[in-house]
């Protein structure tokens, strides 16, 4: 059926099995396919609308356009993108991408899914080629500037064409009136070629390293050494010259040697394919491994290595390289971060974000790293710069052992979601290391029998029977009153005062015999315990403030028992801090109350020897009324 398209991988591999399905009726192609045989219909893909919102979202259409019939792979896995044919046309000439021959659609039908990915046409507004390359093929990109290439530049390009990898390369333009100049090698500036082979030849009593280069324009080609009428094949035998495939065709597509190529060409891509973008037969394949994460503000958006106070709260990837590469004594490894999904958000507003990531010897001892770890270590690689483009990529050769990779922007605060792909020779393994949520709580103490007291809490009990009157018991209006008098003369930490619903928190989680008071030993155990986070709230607050960030709550919190997971974290910041990711003093302890009260419940209700519970519908009413 002609009028129901699914985007395909170029080299024509079908989308494979586990492609996630992202039409919004939740059907494939294939069963959208057949719905609209068995009614006789054509599909309308009510996603992806023949509307002006699927074509701009800044700005109107300069022109009235026409919707007519003609008669992906992104972020690190398949997507099997459903499109109709309906296409943007304007006095019956299609308005974006378009063949020669009239009746040919399908570069305008992949065209149209690539947008429907993005959210609308406009959104395809620039960028690069390697984006493109990654996206239609799943493979991860790497960039090197030629002059700066390292020093087995050959090896590197020879190993890319044998794992079927894409390799493209460019000559640098200063303006734009130098966009496609012809130099007199007969090179095109700012145009963008295809390398297609590596070969060497015997010429001379000498091994010269040839490479084969493809003008996509299928003519006009290099006119120096080793082009195709060159007299260098004079002295090259015939079968040679079969075997490398020479002729003078002017088909676009011609040798020269290697170290031409170095000195006339800028800059050479490469997109290496994943195994699954590879026939079987590939001899030579990619490992890869893949790490999905997102930079949340006050939680994990710790920004570069120059905010050293957050820098540490980043997502940090342990990656184990356990194999060296075949006769070599290092593993060599590409390290891909991408920033997912700017393009569909650019309607809203959203840029791209600076990023880029730090490598480090992994320790000795496990878990998320701390910040005194890397104000004392500094990292042993980096990606090369920071850089608002949607992929930062680079090549790196290590020895084997464990190390710690830490992805950020640069800026910290700023959120987006991202993926971190390890292209590895030899296998590799990576691991987040947030931490595992772990509660290390003291037990209660046992009250001390009054005829046992110290003077000290002989004291205290005086002071109690002042608060609690002659019924031995304080209420909840009682705590509020004796908290916040007691507070207000605290210059060191800030506050609002505190609430009644704050001080019930509290009476619910000290109050032992269930009759909503505090007796005098529960007062007195839940008074120590104050004395101790107002303690840690005071030592962690760095910067004197007066109130508590979000990354400083990250370890108070550890330092009161509560290691918990970054999405736990996330979840604290959004419910107690600021705007300005600050907590007060009444923020921190409500916070640090509900903690202890919910793990205090749950070690209680806890199956043995097992970090789960059951509960029926009574119990977790009764345990959320509580909490």
């Amino acid at each position: 059926m002609p009028y129901l398209h699914r985007s395909l991988r170029p080299q024509l591999h079908p989308v494979p099995s586990n492609a996630r399905t992202v039409h919004s009726s939740g059907q494939s192609f294939e069963q959208l396919r057949q719905g609209c045989l068995e009614s006789g219909t054509l599909f309308e893909d009510a996603d992806f609308p023949a509307s002006n919102s699927s074509l701009f979202y800044s700005e109107r259409p300069q022109v009235p356009f026409v919707w007519k019939r003609p008669g992906f792979w992104q972020h690190s896995e398949w997507l099997d993108v459903v499109i109709d044919d309906r296409l943007p046309t304007f006095r019956d000439r299609l308005v974006f991408l378009h063949s020669a021959d009239h009746n040919e659609f399908w570069s305008a039908l992949l065209e149209k899914a690539y947008a429907k990915l993005n959210g609308s046409y406009e959104a395809l507004k620039g960028g690069s080629t390697i984006e493109a390359m990654e996206d239609f093929t799943g493979g991860v990109a790497e960039t090197f500037q030629i002059r700066e290439a390292p020093e087995d530049f050959y090896e590197i390009l020879e190993k890319a064409l044998k794992r079927g990898s894409l390799l493209g390369c460019s000559i640098d333009i200063l303006s734009a009136s130098e966009s496609e100049a012809r130099t007199p090698f007969g090179l095109i500036k700012g145009h963008a070629y295809t390398v297609t082979g590596l070969d060497q030849v015997n010429f001379q009593g000498q091994r010269i390293r040839l490479l084969r280069v493809r003008n996509p324009w299928g003519q006009v080609e290099w006119n120096g050494p080793w082009s195709d009428s060159s007299p260098e094949w004079h002295s090259v035998n015939p079968e040679e010259q079969r075997r490398l495939g020479h002729a003078t065709l002017d088909d676009g597509e011609f040798w020269m040697a290697f170290e031409d190529f170095k000195t006339h060409f800028d800059k050479v891509e490469i997109c290496n394919l994943t195994p699954d973008a590879l026939e079987d037969s590939a001899l030579h394949k990619w490992e890869v491994t893949v790490h999905q994460g997102r930079w949340v503000r006050g939680s994990t958006a710790g920004g570069c290595r120059n905010f050293l106070d957050t820098f540490w709260t980043n997502p940090q990837i342990k990656l184990s390289l356990t194999e060296r590469d075949e006769g070599q004594e290092s593993c060599t490894f590409l390290a891909a971060l991408m920033q997912k999904d700017r393009r569909k958000l650019k309607r809203f507003g959203a840029n791209m974000l600076t990023i880029g990531y730090a490598i480090y010897q992994c320790p000795d001892k496990d878990g998320h790293l701390s910040r005194d770890f890397f104000k004392y270590h500094a990292s042993l690689a980096r990606s090369k710069t920071f850089i608002n483009l949607r992929e930062v990529s680079g090549r790196f050769q290590l020895p084997p052992g464990d190390y710690i990779l830490v992805p950020s922007t640069f800026e910290p605060h700023q959120e987006a979601d991202f993926c971190l792909r390890i292209f590895s020779e030899k296998r590799a393994i990576t691991r987040d290391l947030d931490e595992d949520t772990d509660i290390d709580l003291p037990e209660l103490p046992k009250p001390t029998p009054q005829e046992e007291e110290t003077e000290e809490e002989q004291q205290f009990r005086a002071l109690f029977r002042r608060i609690a009157g002659e019924d031995m018991e304080v209420t909840a209006e009682e705590l509020e009153y004796t908290l916040n008098a007691v507070l207000q003369k605290k210059t060191a930490v800030k506050f609002k005062k505190l609430s009644l619903l704050s001080c019930r928190n509290i009476i619910s989680l000290m109050d032992t015999s269930g009759n909503g008071k505090l007796g005098f030993e529960e007062f007195r155990v839940f008074w120590d315990k104050l004395k101790h986070w107002m303690n840690l709230f005071v030592q962690f607050d760095v910067d004197k403030s007066g109130t508590m960030s979000s990354y400083e709550l990250r370890t108070a919190l550890k330092s009161a028992g509560f290691q918990l997971s970054g999405h736990l974290l996330q979840l604290i910041v959004l419910r107690y801090a600021d705007e300005n990711l600050q907590l007060d003093f009444d923020d921190y302890l409500n916070c640090l109350v509900r903690l202890e009260n919910a793990s205090r419940v749950f070690q209680s209700l806890r199956v043995t020897n097992r970090d789960s519970m059951h509960l029926n519908i009574n119990e977790f009413i009764g345990l959320t009324m509580n909490i």
